[in-house]
């Protein structure tokens, strides 16, 4: 099997696992839940086949709505930000997107950056968009859309770092 394959099916396991777990019971205030899940959609490999991160991001949300019995919110986020995931790549990385040279998990630059709060932020917006799913309550989803965001993009700066440390 494809060294690949299997780095993506542990780490969606992994991320799925450790959410479910530890993330899940962590809501702060009822503003602050961190979602490192999506960690699996932003690590997926820039010249993997688009059909396949679609499909496995569906099967990512669709377990995590049944573990948070959320009614499809987090499969329609991830669904949403896998296929919104090449335009934030060429925003963030421009032309070197399409010579595929960018690696996520390397030294952190303002391009990697901005490409992983993007992510985030489109992650968040759309799932607590649907969760709400009341314009009267716009401000609440936008504090809970920054908040829960800034908390996950700590977690998976940090994680990204740990599980790839770099080399000296």
């Amino acid at each position: 099997m494809n060294s690949t394959l299997i780095l993506n099916c542990f780490r969606f396991v992994a991320l799925l696992a450790l959410q479910v777990v530890i993330f899940n019971n962590i809501n702060f205030l009822g503003y602050v839940n961190p979602l490192p899940y999506i960690l699996f959609i932003i690590l997926y490999p820039v010249n993997g086949n688009r059909a396949g991160l679609l499909a496995a991001s569906f099967l990512l949300g669709l377990i995590m709505d049944m573990f948070c019995n959320s009614g499809g919110v987090h499969a329609t986020a991830c669904v949403v930000l896998a296929f919104m995931r090449p335009s934030i790549f060429r925003f963030s990385f421009g032309i070197s997107y399409e010579y595929q040279t960018v690696k996520i998990a390397e030294k952190l630059s303002p391009e990697r950056f901005s490409f992983i709060l993007i992510s985030i932020v489109i992650h968040h917006f759309v799932l607590y968009l649907l969760e709400i799913f009341r314009f009267n309550f716009f401000w609440e989803i936008l504090l809970r859309t920054l908040l829960s965001a800034l908390f996950t993009l700590i977690l998976c700066v940090i994680t990204i770092y740990l599980i790839k440390p770099s080399k000296r």
